[in-house]
């Protein structure tokens, strides 16, 4: 049993490594309950480990955003608006609910500052960046539908309301 974990377990993904050890920890209980072996051999199986936050994704390289970005036809707009929101999410960091959660009215263009509504009521001022404005404003005069919703991303395809997180994982 110990032979077959270490040859087989370091090679998986931790929940495959965890979904391995509770297979075989099963099979031997059913073996030891049918009388196939003649003591339990269940303890032999010991718990994967799982470290929390050792399994986050790694960031993209600037080659990877750049062909993201240039996978955007920024001539429909559709286009301008993907590419928007892919320039928000990388450029400032956002989850995809406070990008959908943008309202036209967190944009302060004077002073150059986005108001962010995140988790548990947080609210942050951040800074916005010359390259995000510029995107937001080609999105917001040539690509954003005529809507009377206050969300900055909008759906491309009627009706015209404020976008699901879920649908910005899509974009990507």
């Amino acid at each position: 049993v110990q032979r077959f974990l270490v040859a087989n377990l370091p090679g998986l993904s931790c929940k495959s490594a965890q979904m391995t050890a509770c297979a075989l920890r099963s099979f031997l209980g059913f073996c030891y309950v049918e009388g196939i072996v003649k003591a339990s051999l269940t303890a032999a199986i010991p718990a994967v480990a799982h470290r929390r936050l050792t399994g986050l994704p790694e960031g993209l390289t600037v080659e990877q955003v750049d062909s993201l970005l240039d996978a955007c036809d920024r001539g429909t707009p559709t286009g301008r608006r993907d590419y928007a929101v892919i320039v928000c999410l990388y450029r400032l960091g956002l989850r995809c609910a406070e990008t959908t959660g943008l309202s036209l009215d967190d944009i302060d263009w004077e002073t150059g500052t986005l108001i962010i509504h995140g988790k548990g009521g947080r609210t942050d001022r951040l800074p916005l960046p010359v390259d995000v404005g510029q995107a937001l404003v080609d999105y917001l005069r040539h690509g954003r539908p005529d809507t009377s919703s206050r969300a900055v991303f909008v759906r491309a395809c009627a009706p015209f309301t404020v976008m699901a997180p879920s649908s910005l994982s899509c974009i990507v």
